[in-house]
């Protein structure tokens, strides 16, 4: 009797297991591979990369050229054609390039002279304030307010305050220091302080036409002309 019963349930869980086997998910039910994870009902392709990056912007077009006559001849061309974003990059400085490009006018004799005014008005109140108001003196029966006495104090701070505004105003008209540009990324960039000459086109010029720019580089005989990310 035992044996029967132990018979008929072992039977029963053979049955119970080859009916879960033996059923199939619903075709109108999403199956998840693992209990642990959800659920999708819309699976998405995994995105590229491609979807992930987007393009860096373009900071304008570059060409180079292996002789200065024709670096100078490509920017004066350029400019005649309406840009004036432009720039020009040489191992040494060309004295035609800046007339080329436009680059006709600096603020920095500006700077100077007020930088020197500045050290001169400077130089001789504080004489004054010192020998007139803080602390006055009678030396030899002279006035307080002996003014040739303060002229080489003058003098002096004069040109101490107009060599610094010099070299300060030359900093930050020069934008230095940079340690990064834009220009860097282009190739062969690295023999522009060899035997090279670039001519850059910014892409911020209201005139900036992607095409227009490369055909133009390329007629005026540029050795390569490439694209600039920023």
């Amino acid at each position: 009797m035992a044996d029967d019963k132990r018979d008929k349930s072992t039977s029963e869980r053979r049955e119970d297991r080859d009916g879960r086997d033996t059923v199939s998910p619903s075709p109108h039910l999403p199956v998840s591979p693992s209990p642990h994870l959800p659920v999708s009902h819309s699976p998405r392709p995994p995105l590229s990369h491609t979807h992930r990056r987007h393009a860096p912007p373009l900071y304008g077009v570059i060409a180079e050229f292996e002789v200065p006559h024709d670096l100078v001849h490509a920017a004066r061309q350029t400019y005649e054609a309406g840009y004036r974003r432009i720039n020009g990059y040489s191992p040494y400085p060309i004295e035609e390039l800046a007339e080329a490009i436009g680059f006709t006018h600096t603020s920095l004799p500006l700077i100077v002279f007020i930088g020197g005014v500045i050290g001169a008005l400077g130089g001789f109140f504080m004489q004054y304030w010192m020998e007139v108001i803080d602390y006055p003196l009678n030396v030899g029966g002279k006035p307080y307010n002996s003014w040739p006495a303060f002229i080489p104090i003058t003098f002096e701070m004069t040109v101490l305050c107009a060599a610094f505004s010099a070299v300060l105003g030359m900093l930050i008209l020069n934008k230095l220091p940079q340690p990064y540009h834009p220009v860097f990324n282009a190739p062969n960039f690295a023999l522009a302080t060899r035997d090279r000459f670039f001519l850059a086109v910014e892409a911020n010029d209201p005139k900036f036409d992607h095409a227009a720019v490369v055909e133009l580089m390329k007629s005026l005989g540029a050795m390569e002309v490439s694209d600039v990310e920023v």
